[in-house]
């Protein structure tokens, strides 16, 4: 069975990207589309793809929350012991995508990752909801789970256990991705799409691609 997709078309014509208009630093024409993207109706402008490399070479990707970036680079919180975390354990270089489809923009950060400190991830662990708290303790992410029922009755039990304040575990926390490439794509007509590429040597050098 085959499914044509021939008539899924969108026209892009909302916005440009030219190299007299971006700044020396990736990171505030970043800022400047993230701001866009929340006054936006998209629901979650923070959501990213987050590409990795496990031990036998296969990609994986999975979306993930952007919780904070900056000169750092860009953060987001996990279970160490998922498969993220033990793909980015054997190979540390990783990509991240957004994808802000309202704006017809997209953008492509690649890197190493690092984990950030136990007192960030403490500080943010403690920010969460209470049941979100609850929830990264119940959660042995990645591993095989018996059934729904038995994920909940952990759950209940652990809101018992724990009435208030949980501790945060110790294979949770965060990473942080230090960019040496970003790519900003704005959609155009015609498919003549802008592209305008960051990478990074002694200082950020700024070239145009090919759509």
């Amino acid at each position: 069975m085959k499914e044509k997709l021939n008539d899924l078309r969108q026209n892009y014509n909302k916005f440009e990207l030219v190299e007299e208009s971006v700044p020396k630093n990736p990171l505030e024409l970043f800022k400047i589309w993230f701001e866009d993207t929340k006054n936006s109706e998209i629901l979650e402008a923070n959501a990213m793809t987050l590409g990795t490399v496990s031990s036998d070479g296969q990609v994986k990707l999975r979306v993930v929350l952007l919780k904070e970036y900056g000169v750092e680079g860009f953060t987001f919180f996990t279970n160490y012991n998922s498969e993220k975390g033990k793909n980015i354990s054997f190979n540390n270089k990783a990509s991240l995508l957004f994808f802000w489809d309202r704006l017809h923009r997209q953008v492509r950060i690649e890197g190493e990752i690092v984990k950030v400190c136990r007192e960030e991830t403490l500080e943010y662990f403690n920010s969460r909801p209470y049941e979100s708290k609850i929830g990264a303790i119940a959660s042995n992410q990645s591993s095989e789970l018996e059934s729904r029922e038995s994920l909940e009755e952990r759950y209940n039990k652990l809101l018992i256990d724990y009435p208030e304040n949980p501790p945060c575990p110790e294979n949770w926390g965060g990473y942080v991705l230090k960019p040496s490439y970003i790519e900003f794509w704005q959609g155009r007509e015609s498919r003549l799409h802008d592209r305008i590429v960051y990478e990074f040597t002694n200082d950020w050098q700024i070239k145009r691609l090919y759509p």
